[in-house]
């Protein structure tokens, strides 16, 4: 019987052992020959660094060569779709958030226009509602790149990227504190418009950072770009041509950056995003370095993005008017974070018994959603994500999918690593910039 230190393995009532994916670990070992071939078949992960915490990679090595790669996911499992199923609409936006825990905003909004599609709001959602969506979403871009950036220069051996990434990603994360009550799942993009409106002074504290994140952004390729152990470790390192992109339905910055200019906010625009000026970056490389690059470009295009939504942002409801719809309570950032207002309570304990029962009845069951399917797509920082959500008329989803580009993206790893180096399989995988709570929800 044939046995790994590397392995998650179990033995059977017949003696033979099997793989977590349910593989014969016999069979996988049975075509090496340790004394001919010199091959070995090893896992790589799951841990953190360099797996992105919860990927499990098993690789055969013939010395430092890559011959064949596998992925295996779902150790990160929250069953978050399934729980969808049993709470009423508004509430999913608190599930789907966790998701994808560096894009929120995005699980959010694609949920929510999935919602609104569903009940027949889309053209209801007012103006200003739409345009904190597009702020929304542009400063989480550039966050989730940042911590791209941050680890990928990590695993890399770019120690001082990480400090950077971060330093500036915690700028944003204060900014969306200042707007949402909370750093990161923030349930903030509900069906019919956001919980509560942008403050003045977060206002102040984007215009700031807009002043600032173009020189960091210097500060970065001054770091890397003539850095020649970092063009080593990029150039011509995991490349993946538009051919492939397209034939395993690869989105996002690695398909850019093998040359196509897909991006769903030009190609398919939603939010109001055909009104914005903004250029989709690609390179023609389609490798480690290019996907760099086309990620350095689309944080400058969504400080554009970002800027023209300030510039929009007029007095108005952000929310839809039908009160059958709209989320009943008058969000305010308190001391614990965002709850109902002092104000708000005081109405409907003490004045309004009709607001009383409706924000009761709203609370405890929801509204109802017209029987249907649709499917939503949005372009999130990882790429395409899609939703598919499926009502049987009541006030529960009776289904909800996502297509989490995580989860797509993971299928270029063994075409990226297979032929090449054991430490290019790390340069590789953290090029695909995978989220594995999007990728195991």
């Amino acid at each position: 019987m044939t046995t790994s230190n590397y392995a998650s393995e179990r033995e059977t009532d017949e003696g033979r052992v099997f793989t977590v994916t349910g593989g014969d670990w016999d069979t996988i070992v049975s075509g090496t020959d340790p004394i001919n071939d010199e091959r070995i078949v090893v896992n790589m992960g799951p841990q953190h660094p360099s797996t992105h915490g919860v990927l499990r990679l098993i690789l055969e090595l013939e010395g430092e060569t890559v011959r064949e790669a596998r992925s295996v996911v779902g150790y990160l499992h929250t069953g978050i779709e399934k729980n969808l199923e049993y709470r009423n609409w508004v509430q999913g936006s608190t599930f789907v958030t966790r998701m994808d825990y560096l894009a929120p905003i995005f699980n959010e909004t694609a949920y929510a226009l999935a919602v609104e599609k569903l009940l027949g709001i889309t053209d209801d959602i007012t103006e200003r509602a739409t345009t904190i969506r597009v702020l929304m979403m542009e400063l989480n871009r550039i966050s989730s790149h940042l911590v791209w950036l941050a680890t990928t220069g990590m695993e890399l051996g770019a120690i001082s990227i990480m400090l950077y990434g971060f330093r500036e990603r915690e700028y944003i994360l204060d900014i969306f504190e200042t707007i949402t009550g909370l750093r990161m799942n923030h349930a903030y993009v509900r069906p019919g418009g956001v919980a509560q409106d942008v403050p003045d002074d977060a206002v102040v504290k984007i215009r700031e950072f807009l002043k600032m994140m173009p020189k960091k952004l210097k500060e970065y390729e001054d770091l890397l770009s003539g850095q020649p152990i970092w063009t080593e470790r990029t150039k011509n390192v995991a490349v993946l041509d538009v051919t492939g992109c397209v034939a395993l339905g690869i989105t996002g910055p690695v398909l850019r950056s093998a040359g196509l200019a897909w991006d769903l906010r030009k190609t398919m625009p939603y939010c109001g995003y055909e009104t914005y000026e903004f250029d989709v970056p690609t390179h023609p490389d389609g490798d480690v370095w290019g996907r760099y690059q086309v990620r350095l470009a689309e944080i400058r295009e969504s400080l554009k993005l970002v800027e023209q939504a300030l510039d929009r942002l007029r007095p108005g409801p952000v929310m839809v008017a039908d009160r059958k719809i709209a989320w009943p309570a008058q969000l305010a950032i308190g001391v614990d974070g965002m709850g109902n207002s002092l104000e708000h309570v005081a109405k409907i304990m003490g004045q309004s018994m009709e607001s009383l029962i409706h924000h009761f009845k709203l609370v405890t069951e929801g509204f109802r959603v017209p029987p249907g399917q649709v499917y939503v797509a949005i372009e999130a920082p990882r790429g395409e994500l899609g939703v598919h959500a499926v009502s049987d008329g009541g006030t529960r989803p009776y289904r909800v999918h996502y297509r989490e580009p995580s989860f797509v993206n993971l299928q270029a790893l063994p075409a990226m690593a297979e032929g090449g180096l054991i430490a290019d399989v790390i340069a590789g995988g953290a090029s695909l910039d995978p989220v594995m709570g999007g990728c195991d929800r």
